[in-house]
């Protein structure tokens, strides 16, 4: 199935699990989804299994968005607590469309705890209280995380009223699974590579039909001193700390470090610092080998997973300058990372998007295209560790190892059968799709965006620099474009000239901004740049005074310093920290 094709069946409002190999599109796909759904003033809830998955995409973990946290079971005291928490409960009744990416590592068990979840909020029968359900992922790479005893054990069965045994981790074997009835679209075009001998290898380890034949091609890769200047895989930490740590010791000069910056609940900040692969201190030299961590989606420089070395530090902020394996030269500066909520930033946090990148572990690797690596696969442990890590690389060519054991060009047996059944599926869906008109087509998806209470004529959108869409219409709140305009770092009398408003009025607007939770102190201390000593000189009076009244600051200072600028002063008193 075509990613259009696929994208027609999504519009519709259908249950859908969205599939294919690695480098299909299906992260493209969702994203168009997603924008579409935008477009017409409908925002999806997207989340997904993992934290390092959900930092990807801006979203939450499922776990959190559905209130079970870590649980393993859900009694009727925890669902109580879950539909006694009005978070939890607003978010989950407004959405419409849920989408859960890399559902290959949410267990069977996660998964029907979350259905219940969202059934005990939602009401009635039907599995996730009606909201439609798209499924992201490729159950051939990493199975779910989870403590052995769930393993072919006798488990509740939350969905429904009976009793069912669970005989797989995987989500698929869920009876839950079936009852959603989904729409199975496997992606069948290939983007990441295009080497016909490569695609071959890898299709025989998904089918479990790896040769002698294959094996001897991937023999002609293999070299016991790596090759220099090439990203290594490793299954372990320890392992990819050793590396990391050992080489950048190694290279003369000063180093330079880069600290996380964060906003938000002290929780959810935590759940972003574990997702993010740029690490909360980043040290670097002139030399480094490093990592791009996040894809760069308004000026398209660079992707997660693009390589290159610090060739310097940028005179004017000293952000580390990266020159890339393909001769590029980028300035690598602050990008952040985001958990939202309903299009309301939740949480974040600022990092240089760079890693050390001698080394890596595979299950970072995830969701990466790179041009090359080097893996030790001799102690891969888990099913599908090794066809992650040989899929992230385009060409055979670019591919070298040290070494590799039987698991790691195994899969997990229980996989290949089903997917022989997912792609019979998709076909089976692929000729009932096509035989439905275009005309019949365009109603059914206008009906979805009506029911999800949308636009059925697009909303005018803005795209941010971070990526994000900024819907925009009529009933917008007044602050909506100074909101757009501090993230982009605009002074306060830029905002009110590009708005045709006072300087007041803008102040008045970031007000009300701090006040609702949607920019803190730190989203807008670019406003205090050379400001800084008459800032600390009003707070001080602040102090002495109190902040009731303006009339007596303006007067200790004897019109010195205009109402605006103290209005300015007042909304970073007492946040210090920021000056």
């Amino acid at each position: 199935m075509t990613q259009d094709e696929a994208l027609t069946i999504l519009k519709t409002g259908k249950n859908v699990f969205l599939t294919g190999e690695p480098g299909s599109g299906k992260t493209h796909t969702v994203n168009r989804f997603v924008g579409w759904l935008r477009e017409h003033g409908v925002e999806p809830a997207v989340t997904a299994s993992t934290g390092i998955a959900a930092t990807h995409i801006a979203g939450h973990t499922i776990h959190s968005w559905t209130g079970i946290g870590v649980r393993q079971e859900l009694t009727k005291y925890d669902l109580n607590r879950i539909t006694s928490n009005k978070r939890v409960v607003n978010r989950v009744n407004s959405a419409h469309t849920l989408i859960i990416d890399e559902i290959s590592m949410l267990s069977a068990r996660t998964f029907a705890l979350a259905e219940a979840a969202c059934r005990a909020i939602r009401g009635g029968s039907i599995p996730f209280g009606g909201l439609q359900i798209v499924l992201v992922g490729d159950f051939f790479q990493l199975p779910p995380i989870v403590a052995r005893e769930e393993e072919d054990t006798t488990e509740e069965n939350i969905f429904g009223a009976g009793i069912a045994e669970t005989q797989s981790l995987f989500a698929f074997n869920s009876p839950l699974w079936r009852a959603l009835k989904l729409n199975v679209c496997y992606l069948s075009e290939q983007y990441r590579q295009d080497d016909k001998v490569f695609l071959e290898i890898l299709s025989a380890i998904r089918s479990g039909t790896v040769s002698t034949k294959h094996r001897k091609l991937l023999e002609t890769r293999l070299t016991q001193n790596g090759v220099d200047g090439i990203t290594q895989f490793f299954p372990h930490n320890i392992d990819v700390d050793h590396v990391n740590n050992a080489k950048l010791l190694k290279l003369p000069g000063e180093a330079r470090v880069f600290n996380m910056e964060s906003h938000g609940p002290k929780q959810i900040v935590d759940r972003l610092k574990r997702g993010c692969l740029s690490p909360e201190t980043l040290t670097l030299k002139i030399g480094a080998k490093v990592m791009f961590t996040k894809n760069d989606i308004s000026r398209h420089r660079f992707v997660n997973g693009t390589l290159g070395t610090v060739s310097g530090f940028s005179k004017e902020n000293g952000s580390p300058i990266a020159k890339t394996n393909t001769g590029h030269t980028i300035i690598a500066e602050s990008m952040e990372w985001s958990i939202e909520d309903g299009g309301r930033v939740l949480a974040r946090i600022s990092q240089i998007p760079l890693r050390l990148a001698w080394a890596i572990t595979i299950h970072k690797s995830q969701g990466m295209s790179l041009d090359a690596a080097h893996m030790d696969l001799s102690d891969a442990f888990e099913y599908g560790q090794g066809y992650v890590a040989i899929s992230r690389v385009r060409t055979l060519a670019g591919l070298s190892f040290s070494g590799w054991n039987d698991r790691a060009l195994e899969v997990h047996p229980e996989i290949a059968a089903k997917d022989a059944e997912f792609r019979d599926v998709s076909h089976a869906v692929q000729d009932d799709f096509a035989n439905i008109s275009v005309i019949e087509l365009e109603k059914r998806q206008r009906d979805f965006i009506r029911f999800c209470g949308g636009s059925v004529e697009p909303i005018k959108t803005k795209k941010r620099a971070d990526g994000d869409f900024v819907t925009r219409n009529k009933k917008a709140p007044r602050w909506e474009r100074t909101f757009e305009l501090m993230r982009e770092g605009k002074t306060i009398d830029e905002a009110a000239s590009l708005q045709d408003k006072k300087s007041d009025t803008i102040i008045d607007h970031i007000e009300e901004l701090l006040a609702l939770g949607k920019l803190s102190c730190s989203n807008v201390s670019h406003l205090l740049k050379g400001k800084e000593n008459i800032i600390a000189e009003i707070h001080d009076a602040f102090e002495k005074i109190g902040i009731e009244r303006l009339k007596p600051i303006y007067d200790n200072f004897n019109g010195r310093f205009s109402y605006g600028v103290i209005r300015l002063a007042k909304l970073f008193f007492k946040n210090n920290d920021v000056i």
